[in-house]
Parts: structure tokens; C-alpha cells; sequence
């Protein structure tokens, strides 16, 4: 993950999903919409390890004074040339404030590396699903546009919850630049808990998949499917037989 920081004046400097739902400015967006109540203030700020409540707002979302202004820059390519930036806990802080998320100003420097970090991890796994198919020829694929869809559940998500499973938290579509060809990914976010006592080792679960509104997303998928299962079940017979000396 590449690192640094970036003037808040740049209109580039910005990060790719829209909180425009709830920050009045561009500079204020970032890969994680948090206008769904189930934002990163919810997951996370009510497992402060103090246990203690939200705070009063203030009248403004003025962000405290010692909160950091520096913003990190993300791995994921811009079309237009440079990075995606993330917010600096200060703007994070202000946008959720915006919002009446109840920021408390202890939980930033937890909340906003967790939600770059996560960020990071979807880009990823989207790279996994774009090896091999030709955006290399021009660098790399490339983060388009982005939207936050939290009230809009995917059919898997419906599925999983039919299944017993709590569903995820927030939503994201995020549009990939494959040299001149775009591409649609879905991102569910879910939230769990690893070991250790309730309210720490708060973990994520990312279903990143290509959309299914293109025969590009219908191949990648089938394919994916079947290196999957039926790939496994033509490596068994060859790891058996290399289990037997010849003679």
C-alpha cells in the first residue's frame, strides 16, 4: 500500500466512493459510503474499548483541532493520471458529523486506518478477478467512478441472509477501467468479530464479484466458478498419483 499525503485544495485528492450523501464537498469522499446507519461509526465506535457512549455533537461539524489533516494515499489508480486519496481523520470526522453519526474524536485513529485498510483489501481482490485479462497492455486497470448502494441489497446478499447469515452492512458498486472497456464490480461488506472479548478484533468479510449486466461479468464469473470446483476436482487424481513412486 502506497503512503503519503496530499493538499486538501487538490480536486483530485479524493477517494473513490460517494459520501456525497452526507459530506457537502468532494474533497470529503472516500471508497466507504457511510450514509446508511450502519456506517463505520456504528461498527466500530460503539466497541470503543473505554465502553463509553457517543458523545454530545457540537452546533458544527467542525472537527476538533488536534485531529490530523494528513491523508494517505490509496494503491488504487485514478484514470486521470495519480491516486485516490483517502480523508484525513479530521474531514473523516467532519463528514460523519455532517451526518449526526456522533463521531467521537478517540475512535479516529482506529476508525479511518481500519476503513483505508479495508478499501485496500476490495481493490485487491478486484485485481484477483482482472489478472490475466488484458489491462497490463495499459498499465493496469484502473478505479473509474464509484457509487454506494447500502439500502440496495445484491441477490447473494438476500441468499445468504435467507441462510441464517446477518446481512452486510453497506454496499458499494465500483466501475473499473480495463484499457477503454469498463467493468462493473459489486462489493458486500460484512462485519464480524475475531477472538477476545466482545467489542475488540472487530474483522470484515468482502464478497467481491463482477456485475452480471455484461457478458464480460457472465464469463468472469463462469469461469471463476469452474477453476473453483471443477479445477479442484482435476487436481485430486494428480496429487494421488504423486503419492506413488514410480518403479
Amino acid at each position: 500500500m502506497a503512503s503519503g499525503s496530499a493538499s486538501a485544495s487538490a480536486s483530485a485528492d479524493k477517494c473513490p466512493v460517494d459520501h456525497s450523501a452526507f459530506a457537502s464537498s468532494s474533497k470529503d469522499t472516500c471508497p466507504v459510503d457511510h450514509s446508511t446507519h450502519s456506517s463505520w461509526s456504528a461498527i466500530l465506535g460503539r466497541h470503543s474499548q473505554d465502553g463509553h457512549g457517543a458523545a454530545e455533537l457540537p452546533d458544527t461539524p467542525t472537527p476538533p483541532a488536534n485531529l490530523p489533516l494528513e491523508r494517505e494515499v490509496s494503491s488504487i489508480p485514478r484514470v486521470d493520471g495519480g491516486n485516490w486519496v483517502y480523508p484525513s481523520q479530521a474531514q473523516f470526522f467532519a463528514a460523519m458529523a455532517r451526518k449526526d453519526h456522533n463521531p467521537q474524536e478517540r475512535d479516529m485513529r482506529v476508525i479511518v486506518p481500519i476503513h483505508n485498510a479495508v478499501n485496500e483489501r476490495a481493490w485487491q481482490e478486484i485485481l484477483k478477478w482482472e489478472a490475466g485479462q488484458g489491462g497490463e497492455k495499459c498499465g493496469g486497470v484502473k478505479l473509474v467512478s464509484f457509487k454506494g448502494r447500502p439500502n440496495d441489497r445484491t441477490p447473494r446478499a438476500w441468499w445468504y441472509s435467507l441462510l441464517g447469515y446477518s446481512p452486510p452492512f453497506d454496499r458499494h458498486d465500483w466501475i473499473v477501467d480495463r484499457c477503454g472497456s469498463r467493468m462493473r464490480y459489486v462489493i458486500d461488506f460484512y462485519t464480524g468479530h475475531g477472538g477476545g472479548a466482545f467489542g475488540k478484533n472487530v474483522s470484515f468479510f468482502l464478497d467481491v464479484r463482477p456485475a452480471l449486466d455484461n457478458w464480460e461479468g457472465v464469463r468472469l464469473r463462469t469461469e471463476h466458478f469452474w477453476k473453483r470446483w471443477f479445477g479442484n476436482l482435476w487436481r485430486e487424481p494428480a496429487k494421488q498419483e504423486n503419492l506413488h513412486p514410480k518403479s
